[in-house]
Formats: structure tokens, C-alpha cells, sequence
């Protein structure tokens, strides 16, 4: 975890939850650069704590790379691995840009110098532009206590507020708040329910909330045209009084209110003028506090009105514009937002009367799309940006600038991703590497080398040997996808090819040199030209950061349920999760599971203790973990992918790298140069995304994700 006050994401890492779809990357994206604001919900699959103080999101692309590359070139991505902990495979998508901006968005990058394409330069929001707005033409720019927030005793005469001794204002109550307001004084939200009479509009319901929005009071009251009753009325005066004496301000469009209520008091903020709007107009409270709080208030759903539920929204206006202070108001641009709002309005209707049959012609613009997170947060003018070969042109769609190296984006990137609260990175192979018969390959070599990593030799055996006891002996392993006998050896061998890393790793380090089925056997993987670098590559999967105090346990009984497991490693110290595969085809639970614990030396301590441990009559076995869950899957799919099965040979003729794979190594190790720059170079707590988009030429489109939250020191 993170320490307090900086940004964390909490989500599953382990087996079938670690893919997502494209809308919930979207959904992690928008909450993260918007966070409450404009109806914005946390991800419903993971969970960002602290967001508000997020420094920034940055978004890396790297294009005509997918999973398959990652695993295909592993050890040269070595910052990417080692610094990255949260991994995710990514559902297709015909246009990962429109699933990545969101549906409607208006960012159209500019051609820049150097061939970079940019769309920062659009998106400020000049402080010169700030001075003419009536927020900062009221109160300046600089944050303010409370008391400079309530209106003085000319701002009350002039909007009509009643005062004390002033005429038409016989007969009210005041509250004799008479001890000095500080801005450390509490703040009420005031909120009354009204109801139309013979004498005009009277008060039926009255609410008041504290500052922590707790309900203090939500009393009813008998209008006097129809109950001549003064008893209820003075009941809810009696109780405002003795609530607010300490009260520093009501908040709310209390001019109403407080006429209504009979009452007289000395500080108020007025919502409708605190968010000031030019020639005397206001904001209603409905619109602020979706476009301020990110809260649908007066809901067409609910039946009647919640004074209640408008006073706590009242005082959290309140709140917000004391503690952001009138710059950062001003930058929400509410003007801009209330018109966009109109003319989403204005579209929809129009297209509910379109549906109804109403055909008519006029000369208007085109209905507005929906607005996504970057339209928001240009229109907030929170300075965006977008870097990389691949812009966008009006559709969505990418167009190429073939002439931009990933050097010149890599520096533009380090000079500008500290100005801008979010960035989207875009790094390319080059289309070279689009080839179709490139990917093919590369899948073929990735497929083979995980096929001969899940395989094992055994042997020498004697002639007669009892295939079953070797099958239950390797079985103890892990998962057997199959099991076959070696003829053109001198002595039988026994080819074992299991459906986990960890289940191969563990029978060449518990077997190696065991009696099995009455011999005396060597156990090894195949010897390939790709298997020359396995156990670098197996050293490096364990101390993988996602593989952090995760271990692998087998020999389990298929028969033991999940629930049955957890009640068993119960005793082990600090255990978090409890993954338990299952057959993809079948559905059917393997003979093993992983284990997830919060401390790594607790991870430690639970595989001395399960080695040799007999749960339910069998022996179990265990090892740390080598294959995150995304991994596990798609080492089944393309094990599943073709019926071709690995070579299975002892001795492969060594093989040339291509001119074209060297080439794409060299590349990739350059990629990955850059990420870690540029990442060293990010504030603390930024949240940072690196997609893997697939290339659509080569089966289906292959996609990974993987993030970083909060860089913290």
C-alpha cells in the first residue's frame, strides 16, 4: 500500500479476473482524471483511493506491440517487468482509440514542429481569460476564509434579504447570532419544501444539515391557509435558533428560505450568488451540483422534493468554493458546461421527437455525440496532451506521421507530461513490422517455447515399467496435458508435458535424480536453440514484482472444493487469496491452486510448511509462483490454438535469429529505455497505463494492459 494521502489501486490479480474490457479501462481512465466531478463513479472493477490527489494520468501506447510481444521479448523488457505490478488482458476492439477517448470525443491534435502531433496547445485555459470571469471580478483569485464568503449588510439590502427594524419584516424571528462569525465557525445547509395556497407560496417542510451533511432537522409544517395552526411553524423557528446561534452561515438560495421561514439572520451564503454569473443571472442548485460535485439532485425518479437532500448539496457547493477558492471555480468553465448541457438537451429531444414520427427539416447542426472525459477536461481547461506518429482526424480513426521518431516523442514527452494533468504517449515499431507473416512467426516461435517449457523428459526407465505409477508420481506436479513414451531411445523415456510453468519447474526440481516406477531417473526439459536462456527466464518470472508473495501448491484432490481449501490453509499467517484454476473446456477444478499472501516472507514461510504436508491423504507440493493469472490463460489458449503440438526433441539444430528479429530485439530494448525515462520522470502519485493494442492483420487482435499506480517516494 501506499502511504496516507497518496493514490492506491486495489483490484483481482489473480486467475479469470485479470481481463477487463474496453469500457472498464475507460472507466478507470475517466474516473481517474475526473474523479467525482460530472457523475463520475469509481471503476466497478478496481478501486483508486485518494484520487483527488492525483499529480496526473499517462497513457503509453505502444503500437503494433501485443501480449505476445511482451512474452516473445520478456527479459529485454526489463523496466517494463520489474516496475509494472498490475497486469491485465485487454478484450479486442475494432478502434481502441474511440475506446480509449471515449465515444464523441472532440480532441483533434494540431501538427506541431518535428512532425509531433499535439493537442495541448487547444486545451489551456489562459489566466488572462480568468479576469473576466465574474467569480474572480467578485472575489480575486486567492482562497478565502468562510466569513469572506457571507454576504455583507449592502449585498443583503440589495437582494431583499429581511433585516432587522426594516420595514415588511414585522413579526419575524431572529436568531440574536450575536458572538463573532470566524471562518472556523460551523456552516449549516438550510433547504425548506413549499407548497402553492390562496396566500402564495408557504413552507410545508423545512431541513437543516451540518457541516459533516448530517441531519439535524426535517420538520413539517402546516401551511396557514389551510390549518390555522401557528404552532408548527413556530416549532421549526424554536428549533433553527437554538441549532444555528453558533452558526456562521446558512447555505443556500436562502433569501427564499429565510422570507418563508419568518426568520431573521445575519450570515448567509447564498449558493445563486456565491457561483456569480454576468447581468444577474444564477446557476440552479439542480445544474451546480452535477456540474461542480458530480451529484443528480431533483431526479425526475424521485417522487417529490427532498429538502433535505438540497440542503446537504447547498452546504457541499459551499464547502468546495471556500476550500478550492474562486481560480479553481472560475476553471471549471461552468458557463461552457451549461451551455454544452442545453444543447445535449436540445439534441435528445430532438431525437425522442424524430422517434416519435416528427420529421422536421432544419438547417441545424448535427445532434452532439456524447461528451467523453477529454471533452470534459478541456472544457474545465485542465491542459491535456497527446503525443505520437498517430493522431487522431475527426472520425477517430489514426492517421501517420511516419516522419516522427520515438526519440523526438520521447523528449517532447519529458518536457511536457509535468504540464499536463493527462497525456497519451504513442511509441510504434514502424510499419515494417505490420507484416502478417512477421506475427506469424513470431506466434509460432512464442507457442513453441512455452510448449517446450511446459515439457519435461524422464528417464531411463526399464522395459516393462508401470506407466501408472509414473503418471500418479508427475501427477503430484500439477496438471497433465499429456503423457507419452519415447521409442527411439535405447531405454524408454517418458514425455511429460504439464499445463502450468510451475508444475514443469516443480518435477525438474523435486524428481531430478528420484526413484520413480523402480528406476533411478533424470528429469530435463528439452534442449532447443529458445531453451538455451529457460532458466534466466524462469529466475526472472519468479522474482516477477506480480509474483510477489504469491506461491503455487499441487497434489491436491480434485474432490476438495475452494471452500474446503480455505479452511485449510486457514492457519497459514497473513494469506490474502485463494485462486483455484479451472479446465477452460471443462469447467472442472485442476489438482492444484495458487496462493496470495500480504507479506513476502509469509509467502516464504508457507512453502516450507506445505512441502510434505498431507491435506485429505495426499502429499502436497509447493514452489513460488512463475505464471501471473492473465498468463495462465493465455498460455492455455495458445496451447489450444492450433492442434499442432510442440517438437518434443532432445537436440534441435541451432537456429539463426533473422536479420528482421534481430532488429525488432534491438527496438524493443530501446522501448523499454524509453518507458523508463519517461517514467522517472513523472510526478509523484501519477497513475500511468501502458497499452499493448494488438495489430488486427494477425488472427484476432491480441491486447494488454498494464499499469502503475502512483509513483510515490
Amino acid at each position: 500500500c501506499c502511504e496516507e494521502k497518496s493514490c492506491h489501486l486495489s483490484a483481482a490479480l489473480l486467475g479469470e479476473d485479470s481481463e477487463i474490457s474496453q469500457e472498464q479501462l475507460y472507466e478507470l481512465l475517466k474516473y481517474a482524471a475526473l474523479g467525482k466531478c460530472h457523475s463520475t463513479a469509481q471503476p466497478s472493477w478496481c478501486r483508486i483511493s485518494h484520487q483527488s490527489h492525483l499529480a496526473g494520468v499517462v497513457v503509453v501506447i505502444l503500437h503494433e506491440m501485443s501480449q505476445l510481444h511482451f512474452y516473445r521479448f520478456y527479459l529485454q523488457f526489463k523496466h517494463l517487468r520489474k516496475v509494472f505490478r498490475h497486469r491485465f488482458t485487454l478484450a479486442p476492439s475494432a478502434n481502441l482509440p474511440v475506446s480509449l477517448y471515449g465515444e464523441g470525443t472532440n480532441l483533434k491534435p494540431q501538427n506541431v514542429p518535428k512532425g509531433l502531433t499535439s493537442s495541448s496547445s487547444e486545451c489551456i485555459t489562459k489566466s488572462s481569460d480568468l479576469q473576466c470571469d465574474p467569480i474572480i471580478q467578485r472575489y480575486g483569485e486567492k482562497k478565502q476564509g468562510l466569513t469572506s464568503y457571507t454576504l455583507t449588510l449592502e449585498e443583503q439590502k440589495k437582494n431583499d434579504y429581511p433585516i432587522e427594524g426594516s420595514p415588511g419584516c414585522k413579526g419575524y424571528i431572529s436568531t440574536e447570532c450575536d458572538q463573532q462569525r470566524t471562518d472556523s465557525s460551523p456552516l449549516f445547509g438550510l433547504d425548506c419544501e413549499m407548497c402553492q395556497t390562496a396566500k402564495g407560496n408557504e413552507v410545508t417542510r423545512v431541513s437543516l444539515v451540518d457541516a459533516r451533511g448530517q441531519c439535524l432537522l426535517n420538520e413539517l409544517v402546516k401551511p396557514e391557509s389551510t390549518v390555522l395552526n401557528y404552532r408548527t411553524r413556530s416549532l421549526a423557528q424554536t428549533l433553527l435558533i437554538s441549532l444555528s446561534f453558533r452558526a456562521a452561515a446558512l447555505s443556500n438560495s436562502a433569501l427564499v428560505m429565510i422570507f418563508l421561514l419568518q426568520m431573521i439572520h445575519p450570515s448567509v451564503i447564498d449558493t445563486s450568488l456565491l457561483f456569480a454569473r454576468s447581468e444577474g443571472r444564477r446557476f440552479k442548485l439542480k445544474f451546480l451540483a452535477k456540474a461542480v460535485l458530480g451529484k443528480e439532485i431533483q431526479c425526475e425518479q424521485k417522487l417529490g422534493h427532498d429538502p433535505t437532500e438540497d440542503a446537504r448539496a447547498a452546504l457541499e457547493l459551499a464547502q468546495f468554493f471556500i476550500e478550492q477558492g474562486p481560480t479553481k471555480v472560475a476553471e471549471l468553465n461552468l458557463e461552457m458546461l451549461l451551455t454544452a448541457e442545453k444543447l445535449a438537451e436540445v439534441s435528445q429531444n430532438k431525437a425522442v421527437l424524430q422517434g416519435c414520427g416528427f420529421q422536421e427539416q432544419l438547417n441545424e447542426p448535427p445532434p452532439l455525440s456524447k461528451p467523453c472525459f477529454l471533452d470534459w477536461l478541456q472544457v474545465t481547461g485542465q491542459k491535456l496532451l497527446l503525443l505520437g506518429r498517430q493522431g487522431l482526424d475527426s472520425s477517430g480513426l489514426c492517421q501517420s506521421n511516419l516522419n516522427t521518431s520515438n526519440k523526438q516523442i520521447l523528449q517532447r514527452a519529458l518536457e511536457d507530461v509535468p504540464l499536463s494533468k493527462f497525456s497519451i504517449i504513442q511509441f510504434s515499431l514502424g510499419p515494417e513490422y505490420l507484416a502478417s507473416h512477421l506475427h506469424a512467426g513470431l506466434h509460432e516461435k512464442v507457442r513453441s517455447k512455452l510448449t517446450d517449457m511446459l515439457t519435461i523428459y524422464a528417464g531411463p526407465f526399464e522395459e516393462n515399467f508401470c506407466m501408472k505409477s509414473v503418471k500418479k508420481e508427475f501427477g503430484r506436479c500439477g496438471p497433465i496435458q499429456s503423457l507419452t513414451v519415447v521409442t527411439e531411445t535405447f531405454q524408454p523415456y517418458v514425455c511429460i508435458q504439464y499445463e502450468v510453468l510451475e508444475a514443469a519447474q516443480l518435477a525438474v526440481e523435486s524428481l531430478n535424480g528420484a526413484e520413480v516406477a523402480g528406476s533411478c531417473i533424470k528429469v530435463q526439459r528439452p534442449v532447443t536453440a529458445a531453451m538455451l536462456d529457460c532458466n534466466v527466464l524462469i529466475k526472472e518470472l519468479e522474482l516477477d514484482v506480480e509474483n510477489e508473495g504469491v506461491i503455487y501448491v499441487a497434489g491436491l484432490k480434485k474432490s476438495l472444493t475452494e471452500t474446503d481449501l480455505q479452511e485449510e490453509f486457514s492457519q497459514l499467517k497473513d494469506l490474502e487469496t485463494l485462486f483455484l484454476p479451472k479446465d477452460l473446456q471443462s469447467g472442472k477444478h485442476r489438482n492444484c491452486c495458487f496462493l496470495k499472501f500480504q507479506k513476502t516472507q509469509s509467502a516464504v514461510d508457507a512453502i516450507e510448511t506445505i512441502n510434505g504436508w498431507t491435506m485429505k491423504g495426499s502429499e502436497l507440493r509447493s514452489r513460488n509462483a512463475l505464471a501471473p493469472g492473465h498468463l495462465w490463460r493465455w498460455i492455455w489458449q495458445m496451447n489450444h490454438s492450433n492442434g499442432k503440438q510442440g517438437k518434443h526433441i532432445f537436440y534441435e539444430k541451432m537456429e539463426q535469429l533473422s536479420d528482421s528479429e534481430q532488429d525488432l530485439w534491438k527496438k524493443v530494448k530501446k522501448l523499454d529505455h524509453h518507458i523508463k525515462k519517461l517514467y522517472r520522470s513523472l510526478q509523484n502519485n501519477t497513475l500511468c497505463v501502458v497499452l499493448f493494442p494488438g495489430v488486427s492483420s494477425f488472427h484476432s487482435r491480441q491486447e494488454f494492459l498494464r499499469c502503475l499506480v502512483s509513483k510515490t517516494t
